[in-house]
């Protein structure tokens, strides 16, 4: 049993060794074949890469033919240009050669010819000087058988000869001087009077006076009510935001604001108009309203100014004179819009300076800007005139001599240095002088009431002043901080002492000192 096991286990073994000898034969053999396979495959590629390269070099010496021979050709091209073009420059240099040639030719013939002819000047010359010797021994010969025969010299002779002369000339011109004057004084008048007359006709315009009331119109009487606010805290707050007085009475359907300056009362008007159309009126929504209106108002102005300019075809005029002309629509001059009659003055200037044939563009833009000095800022000197604060402003903005002088002169502040300044004058007295233009007595009854907000203005503490009710009452509104209750009522004493003091008015002038203290807080 144990050797049958063993010859088993020993013929396995062989037969295991004897396969792996057959396997290794095999093996080698494949490998053998693979490296024959390789080997074959090698050589042909090698042979293909040959053969392509062969294929590849033959391509590109073609090519490299082809762009030889292209490159040629374009080169024969390009020398055949430059010779065509040599050959056109040589053609061209050949004719102006010729044509020099031409010219120098005639060019000696004409020295040639100015050459006789030059000598023909000097020959010419000499035979006049000659014959201008022989005549000044003749004049000379004369002149000393005159001087024998008249017993005078010949320079006592020209002497007596310029007297004479100068003697009748004199008197020529002493004749033609009067005549002239005669004629003068009695066309002169006349001429001007027609000038004016034709300018006159040409510009005539329809005067309004202006009216320190304005009535604004409301659908019913119930809104007088609601613009009156509960214990008048409505009004009050609009008069105070506004500085005009709002007179609510009986008359249906109406409601009049009253006040001086057409600014403040055209802010009013349009900011009631807002509060009614809008329905929501208080305290808060009036301070609202009337400050978007100021601002609308100031827009407005700017707007007015550079209308006016392009409609007079007026140019180049700084930004800050076209907004003092806008402000003239709310100013007035005797009652006079100011805006118009200056508009006017300036039509009248241009008219006349085309009659005296000046300048009428450098006529008008002197003309509108006459009276701008009638519209002064806030911090302005009232003391001076407005002739000369015009002059200053135009003068401070680039404005041209003649017209700056036209501006300060037509009042006769100062001397008139062109013939702009008069032109001016008398434009500015036809506008003024038109029936209706002007009401006298408005000019001092502004001033008044100016007069008494300055009054107010003079005191510390104190932040707006309205004259209203014509005159008859003052309201001043004060810093709550810098005044206290105790401050207000000397200061109401102290304003009305003054105004006893400095200025003479008919009646009396109420003082109202208005202290208000407000607290804000806002929940977020």
């Amino acid at each position: 049993m144990d050797n049958s096991i063993i010859l088993i286990a020993g013929g396995v073994l062989l037969g295991l060794v004897v396969g792996f000898i057959i396997a290794k034969t095999i093996e080698k053999g494949n490998a053998s074949k693979l490296i024959r396979d390789a080997k074959r495959s090698a050589a042909s590629i090698l042979k293909e890469a040959t053969n392509e390269g062969e294929t590849i070099k033959k391509d590109k010496i073609l090519q490299a033919k082809e762009k030889f021979i292209e490159l040629k050709a374009e080169h024969e091209k390009v020398i055949l240009t430059r010779d065509k073009k040599m050959a056109e420059a040589e053609k061209r240099t050949r004719d102006k050669e010729s044509q020099i040639s031409s010219e120098l030719s005639k060019n000696k013939k004409l020295n040639t010819e100015i050459e006789n002819k030059i000598k023909e000047y000097d020959h010419m010359q000499e035979i006049l000087e000659k014959r201008q010797q022989e005549l000044d021994k003749l004049h000379k010969s004369q002149v000393e058988q005159l001087e024998v025969i008249s017993s005078l010299s010949a320079e006592d002779a020209k002497a007596q000869l310029v007297e004479s002369l100068k003697g009748e000339a004199k008197n020529d011109a002493m004749a033609y001087i009067q005549n002239a004057l005669e004629e003068a004084k009695l066309t002169a008048e006349q001429d001007a009077k027609k000038v004016i007359i034709n300018t006159i006709q040409r510009i005539g315009t329809e005067e309004a006076v202006d009216n320190c009331v304005s009535v604004f119109n409301i659908e019913s009487d119930d809104v007088k009510g609601r613009i009156i606010g509960r214990e008048g805290r409505n009004i009050r707050a609009l008069e105070a935001a506004t500085g005009v007085e709002i007179i609510v009475d009986d008359t249906p359907e109406a409601i009049i604001l009253s006040c001086f300056d057409s600014v403040r009362r055209e802010i009013a008007r349009l900011s009631l108009h807002k509060l009614v159309t809008d329905g929501r009126i208080h305290p808060a929504r009036i301070e609202e309203v009337v400050k978007k209106t100021k601002k609308q108002i100031d827009q407005e102005i700017i707007e007015v100014g550079k209308r006016t300019v392009i409609d007079l075809g007026i140019h180049n005029l700084n930004p800050e004179l076209i907004k003092v002309v806008g402000r003239m629509k709310y100013r007035s001059s005797y009652g006079q819009n100011l805006l118009q009659h200056s508009r006017e003055v300036a039509k009248l200037c241009g008219v006349m300076a085309a009659e005296l044939g000046l300048n009428p563009k450098l006529a008008k833009r002197a003309g509108l800007l006459h009276d701008i000095g009638k519209v002064p800022d806030a911090e302005t000197d009232m003391e001076t005139p407005h002739a000369i604060l015009g002059m200053q402003w135009a003068e401070k903005y680039g404005e041209k001599a003649e017209v700056c002088n036209a501006i300060g002169a037509h009042h006769d502040e100062i001397e008139m240095k062109s013939l702009l300044a008069p032109i001016v004058q008398v434009c500015d007295a036809i506008s003024g002088a038109r029936p209706g233009a002007r009401r006298q007595v408005l000019d001092s009854y502004i001033q008044r009431l100016k007069d008494l907000e300055d009054i107010a203005f003079g005191f510390q503490g104190v932040k707006k002043a309205y004259a209203i009710q014509a005159g008859r009452e003052l309201r001043v509104i004060v810093e709550s901080e810098k005044v206290d209750d105790q401050r207000a009522a000397e200061l109401s004493f102290n304003i009305s002492q003054k105004i006893q003091t400095d200025m003479t008015y008919p009646g009396q002038v109420k003082i109202t000192v208005i202290r208000e203290t407000r607290a804000v807080n806002i929940a977020k």
